[in-house]
């Protein structure tokens, strides 16, 4: 019972600038959800749900913040288990939506699973990597952890989605280089990775995610039909220039020449209302959040609440590359949201949940 006790004292260590770092986040999505939402009519559907689910997300943010990091140990191997069954089922009872069976209907609201199996995956690995004691010098670490991926990303495949799969390999390679693994065996899983890749092109890639990669290499290959979104995007993110056209008049996102704009595109619909500026706060505030999150690792008494705090960095760096790589061409639109920001119940819900998991740890430094 005494994870579950709330040690008042602690309260003290609480470490407020995690959530104004994320409020401020918070405060520039929201923002553009509404624009986004005027321009679809006076409902307002994308700002109240995202409302709600920071509602409840900050309400868990705060709850699992008050729990003893020992708790989330002990939940490691059950909060997995639970991913893989989530996964499972939504297959079966998931709901449909742009034919990818990812998402469980609650009354108005969906949930995905692949979320939670970020959180499942990062837990397990921070719990797998303590028992190792720090002998990561033999393959049998690699191939036990990377099975544990593979069945969270195979279930998700089988969705399909994309996009939290290649999340969910970045995240446990990033993770395996840091800890210290050789670096032959680093070199053998990314010839490994090659040959997967290829017979993933032939064997299981959808079209529409070949014309995505095709369109990626040569944006000009379809620029009226793949290609469009990452070129509206393109056109946005020139258009905002220093001071940005200011909110609700960006003509890409409020014409709808911007499809997704509330998620996949949302880095686009800032930097074309707000400008560069806006942008340049939006970074500077992602940086420090990392920042801050890296200065809870360092002060960890215990390489179960390091790398659970590292693989927290990690997943938010990895989905804000993706994100706004894909919204900027630099990479392939995988439909990963941008942390915070991106219009996306689950998401902010899931990701709020690992900042009350990162606070939980710079309570419970003993």
């Amino acid at each position: 019972m005494k994870n579950f006790i709330i040690n008042l004292p602690t309260l003290r260590r609480f470490d407020w600038l995690l959530f104004i770092l994320f409020s401020i986040l918070f405060s520039i999505g929201l923002a553009a959800i509404y624009s986004v939402d005027l321009s679809r009519g006076t409902e307002l559907n994308f700002f109240s749900t995202q409302l709600t689910a920071a509602i409840i997300g900050v309400v868990i943010f705060f709850v699992v913040s008050l729990l003893h990091k020992s708790f989330f140990r002990s939940a490691a191997k059950l909060t997995y288990l639970f991913s893989i069954l989530l996964l499972i089922s939504v297959l079966i009872f998931g709901e449909n939506i742009r034919g990818t069976r990812g998402w469980f209907q609650l009354f108005n609201f969906s949930f995905q699973p692949a979320e939670l199996a970020k959180v499942g995956l990062i837990l397990l690995s921070a719990w797998w990597i303590e028992k190792q004691g720090r002998r990561f010098d033999r393959w049998q670490f690699i191939l036990t952890s990377g099975f544990f991926t593979v069945l969270l990303a195979g279930l998700i495949l089988l969705q399909p989605d994309m996009g939290s799969a290649i999340v969910l390999f970045m995240l446990w390679f990033c993770l395996l280089c840091l800890t210290g693994v050789k670096k032959r065996y680093l070199i053998s899983l990314i010839l490994i990775f090659a040959v997967i890749a290829t017979t993933g092109w032939f064997c299981v890639l959808q079209d529409y995610q070949k014309q995505r990669l095709i369109t990626f290499i040569n944006p000009q290959h379809d620029p009226l039909g793949a290609g469009y979104n990452v070129r509206q995007s393109v056109i946005a993110i020139g258009a905002g220039q220093f001071w940005g056209r200011g909110l609700g008049f960006g003509s890409q996102s409020q014409l709808h020449f911007l499809p997704e704009a509330q998620t996949d595109f949302i880095f686009a619909v800032i930097a074309e209302e707000l400008g560069f500026l806006g942008v340049a706060v939006l970074l500077t505030v992602y940086f420090l959040l990392l920042w801050r999150l890296l200065v809870v690792a360092q002060k960890t008494n215990s390489d179960f609440a390091t790398f659970t705090v590292i693989g927290i960095i990690l997943l938010f760096f990895i989905q804000i590359i993706i994100n706004i790589g894909g919204a900027t061409a630099f990479l392939p639109v995988t439909g990963v949201t941008l942390p915070f920001v991106s219009y996306g119940g689950s998401s902010l819900i899931i990701n709020l949940l690992l900042l009350g998991i990162a606070e939980s740890i710079v309570r419970s430094r003993t």
